[in-house]
Order: structure tokens, then sequence, then C-alpha cells
């Protein structure tokens, strides 16, 4: 019993540790998107050799975040990675998919801005939200 307990405790810190490093690295690579959308313009003239650095820096770290992502993935149990991997899924199919209709629509004029990147990204953020809470609910 004692033992189980400890194997439980030990996977919950690591567990804790896991996500604590995610959210640290997803932070990150949020900082550097920052500095790499706009600093080129707001602090260093769009000087080239600087701006080449940034996105260098910006892909380097979101890379690292993909791999601490897929630590975290590999720590959870087995109904929290289903979860995870089911909300993926659906905003992989759904980022997809709207992706190509947005893109289209302006293809064949039937809206009259260009698409915006930022517009799917909201999508899929909103979709993965959604996915995890249903499968939470469901799951539960």
């Amino acid at each position: 019993m004692n033992k189980e307990l400890d194997e439980s405790t030990q996977w919950q810190q690591k567990a804790k540790r896991n996500t604590n490093l995610l959210k640290a690295w997803t932070f990150t690579w949020l900082v550097t998107s920052a500095i790499a959308a706009f600093a080129p313009k707001f602090i260093w003239d769009f000087n080239t050799t600087l701006t080449i650095l940034a996105v260098l820096l910006n892909l380097g770290v979101g890379f690292k975040m993909i791999l601490v992502n897929r630590q975290h993935l590999n720590g959870l149990d087995e109904m929290q990675r289903k979860i995870q991997t089911d909300a993926m899924g659906l905003t992989l199919g759904t980022g997809l998919v709207v992706g190509l209709s947005y893109e289209l629509l302006e293809d064949i004029k039937l809206i009259t801005f260009e698409p915006e990147i930022s517009h799917l990204v909201i999508i899929m953020a909103l979709t993965y939200l959604i996915g995890i809470i249903v499968g939470g609910v469901k799951y539960r």
C-alpha cells in the first residue's frame, strides 16, 4: 500500500513538472513570436540580420516546445492521453478543412478581404478547448 501511494505521488509530481515545463516553453515561444513579429518594426528598423536571428530563435524555441509537449503527452495516463489525442485530431481536421475553405472563399470572390492566419489560429484554439472539455465530460 505504501509503495502504491509512493508511485502515485511520484507520478503526480512528474505530471506537474511536465505541465509546468510545457507552460514555460509555451510562454517562451509566445515571447519569441512577439519579438519576431514586432521587434523588426519597433526596435531594430527591419535590420535583416537581427530579423533572421529572431525568426530562427522562434523556430528553435518552437521545436523545443513541440518536444516538451510530446514529453508531457507521454507522461499522461491513458485516459488523459485519449482526451488530448482526440482533441488534437479534431483540431487538426478542423484547421485543415476550415483553413482551405477560408482561403477558397477569397479565391472564388465570396469574401473581399484576404484571409488571415490569426483567424485560423483562433478557430483551432477554440476547437481544441472544446475538444478537451467534451472529452473531459465524456470520460468523467
